[in-house]
């Protein structure tokens, strides 16, 4: 019964679908900058964070902190690119319907086909954009996508080095000066430390008044959350 009034159903005329994608994708892009503001005003409170560890010469969590500012931005990143990415489908969704008044039905874009397969390898974007996928499909604007498993490997060393480039960044633009104020023996000491020694690092810092190990888990975990 249900096939038979799916077969009955009157199918949405090219205009109605694409007024119908381009209204979702303006959600979507409604939705990605409302996480853009959260990520923000998360970084805010690690800011905060990492210049009061400096204070007290806690280099050890004020680099934890740092590594999760250089995660959020890139996520922010990642965020702006997808919301650019989206805006351009609509755009070229919308040079579409031109044609389509003429040869009523939507055509093939393979520049939308691009846009889509692009912002499927994003693991944020995958399941909205596998949707849009199927639904472009079925209606003719693009050829199906094989979303193949991306071969991402580099060099670790590589992305280490950078990773820490940028934390030493991040610490020397919030909290610089403070930083600044440690002898040049403690600074690198401190912040050198080997993953081992980072906890009896945290328990003395908590011994002198730091916040204590949850606090900072507290706040990795609003980030990872505001992030997702």
């Amino acid at each position: 019964m249900d096939k038979v009034k799916s077969l009955l159903k009157p199918k949405p005329n090219p205009q109605q679908q694409l007024r119908d994608w381009q209204r979702r994708l303006k959600q979507e892009c409604r939705n990605i900058e409302r996480q853009i503001r959260d990520v923000q005003r998360e970084e805010k409170s690690v800011q905060k964070a990492i210049r009061e560890a400096a204070k007290r010469n806690d280099m050890v969590s004020a680099k934890a902190l740092a590594k999760e500012i250089v995660r959020s931005r890139k996520a922010v990143n990642r965020l702006h690119e997808n919301k650019a990415q989206m805006n351009s489908i609509a755009m070229h969704l919308g040079e579409n319907v031109a044609i389509a008044r003429t040869v009523g039905h939507l055509s093939k874009s393979a520049e939308v086909m691009k846009l889509v397969n692009n912002l499927m390898k994003a693991p944020e974007m995958a399941a909205t954009m596998q949707e849009f996928s199927k639904e472009m499909t079925k209606a003719g604007v693009i050829e199906e996508i094989v979303n193949d498993a991306v071969d991402t490997a580099l060099d670790s060393e590589d992305i280490e080095e950078e990773t820490e480039e940028e934390v030493d960044k991040v610490l020397t633009e919030i909290a610089g000066e403070t930083a600044a104020q440690l002898p040049e023996a403690v600074r690198r000491e401190r912040i050198k430390q080997p993953a081992q020694t980072v906890r009896a690092a945290q328990e003395e810092a908590i011994a002198e008044g730091a916040d204590d190990e949850e606090e900072l888990e507290e706040i990795r975990e609003r980030l990872a959350r505001v992030r997702s």
